[in-house]
Formats: structure tokens, sequence, C-alpha cells
């Protein structure tokens, strides 16, 4: 086996545990993801454990159903400038992807929020933030107020007031979130 060969079978060997640990992260069951998917929860069980083979049908599929790229799934390797890629991290039981690089600038990122009962610990902090939800639910509280905000509803405020976002309980949901910190600002139009 040459080089190329290995590193693609070394590459297909690690799908399964990395589609089991997007499931588990997400707090979808096998049913959900073969009731989403159409693909059969047989089928799913025996991609995670490795004891089927990925082909690209299946796993664009899987990738269209996690809204992650196919890259993610089989853990292709980096080509080119590595600040072009930014990794998602874990904070809290949340996935949170890096949308921008300025350090000092706006920051974006993609959070996902998976299923989970947590008790709400409001913090404050210096700053702005802009929460649009992509799809599920999400609870925000701000201050005294609790909301529930869902797919295409936006939440802005002051990070000054106590605030906290996560699960309703019920669902993963995924959010776009825009933080800016004091003497930051963003244009804002309207088209």
């Amino acid at each position: 086996m040459d080089d190329t060969s290995a590193r693609i079978a070394a590459a297909l060997d690690g799908v399964g545990s990395r589609l089991k640990r997007l499931r588990t992260q997400r707090g979808t069951t096998l049913t959900a993801l073969a009731s989403s998917t159409g693909i059969s929860k047989s089928t799913l069980s025996r991609l995670e454990n490795g004891q089927r083979r990925p082909t690209l049908e299946l796993l664009l599929a899987l990738s269209q159903a996690y809204r992650v790229p196919l890259d993610d799934l089989v853990g292709a390797p980096e080509v080119g400038d590595p600040r072009i890629r930014l990794k998602p991290g874990r904070v809290k039981g949340r996935t949170i992807i890096p949308l921008t690089r300025q350090p000092d600038g706006v920051q974006a990122w993609k959070i996902v929020v998976p299923t989970s009962k947590t008790t709400p610990e409001p913090r404050a902090h210096d700053g702005h933030e802009w929460i649009y939800v992509l799809s599920g639910r999400i609870r925000l509280v701000l201050d005294n107020q609790d909301w529930i905000i869902g797919p295409g509803e936006v939440a802005e405020f002051d990070t000054q007031v106590p605030h906290w976002f996560g699960s309703t309980g019920h669902e993963p949901a995924e959010i776009l979130s825009i933080f800016t910190r004091p003497g930051e600002s963003m244009t804002h139009r309207t088209i």
C-alpha cells in the first residue's frame, strides 16, 4: 500500500468515531438521524462502529443533516493557508465555530447548542451581542426576562445586562452570535 492509499484508509477508519461524536454532541438519536437522512438506523450504527465503510452518498447525506463540511466528517487534511479554515472548539458542552479572525474586532461564531437541562447562570461583561437563531429554539435570559426564540429571530442586547442563553431542553439549536467590545461599532444599513 502506497503512502496516499494509507492516508485515505486512515481517514476512512476515523469516520465512524467522528460521526458518533458529532451525533452525541448534537443530542441526536440514531432513530431521529435515520428519519432526517433516509439512512437506516442499522446502517448508521454500523458506520459509527466502523463495521461499514462510508460511501460518498452516505457522507453527503450526513454532512447535510449535521450542516458540517464533508471534510469535517472524513478528517481531510488541510491544504493551503491554515488561517483560512477556522477550527471548532467546545465550551460548556457547546460547539463553537469561529467565523472571524480579528481578535480585537467584531467577533462572529456559529454555535451549536445541544439539548440539555442547564440551569441559567447569567453573567455580565462589557460589549454588545446579536444572536440569530438558524435552527431549533434557544432560551434567552436577560436580567429578569426569559424568552424562547426560534429560527429567523434575532436578539440584540448590551452584555453589561446579566444574560445567559442555552437549550430549551427540547431540541438542539444552531445560532449565529456577533459580539462587539466597547468602542467598536458595526455599520447598519437597510437595503
